[in-house]
């Protein structure tokens, strides 16, 4: 492995121990970050998000693989396993990553996944039959950045870019 597919293993490998400043000390200062809920994420956003998804997860299974990085560029599958705390049920996200490398950190990190496969595993009928709407996607990630803002808020991260 070169040293980004490292870092990208590393990022997982504390992913999967819950470990989030392990993952954010992988990233850049200035990383951009972006999934189909939470979407346009930047600095200190980024690391708040996952230390709330983090210290809310209970049973997380993380779990990667095809890890590869030519040059300033990466990418990799992921799998979570873990229970969606507001409705108690089981979800298997499958992911794949992308990722840009800079100064020896990772300055950008996208994941792209099923937002109607995430929804009706998370949310059960209602995902099943709405999952795909607008009107619920946009839903989810209202309630998913008004959850970051209370968080980082509670932390004092109230400034995206001082933290």
């Amino acid at each position: 492995m070169n040293r980004n597919e490292q870092l990208i293993k590393k990022f997982y490998d504390c992913f999967g121990k819950r470990d989030w400043k392990g993952m954010l000390d992988c990233y850049h200062e200035e990383i951009f970050f972006y999934d189909p809920v939470f979407q346009n994420l930047e600095g200190a956003e980024v690391g708040a998000m996952w230390e709330m998804l983090l210290r809310n997860a209970k049973d997380l299974e993380v779990t990667a693989g095809g890890i590869t990085a030519v040059d300033e560029h990466g990418t990799c599958s992921w799998t979570a396993v873990y229970t969606f705390p507001a409705t108690g049920r089981r979800v298997v996200n499958k992911c794949k990553a992308s990722f840009t490398f800079s100064e020896g950190k990772i300055i950008e990190h996208q994941d792209e996944f099923s937002f109607w496969n995430w929804s009706r595993q998370a949310l059960g009928l209602p995902g099943l039959l709405l999952g795909g709407t607008p009107l619920l996607i946009r839903k989810v990630r209202r309630q998913a950045r008004q959850n970051l803002d209370t968080f980082m808020a509670s932390r004092n991260l109230s400034d995206p870019l001082k933290q």
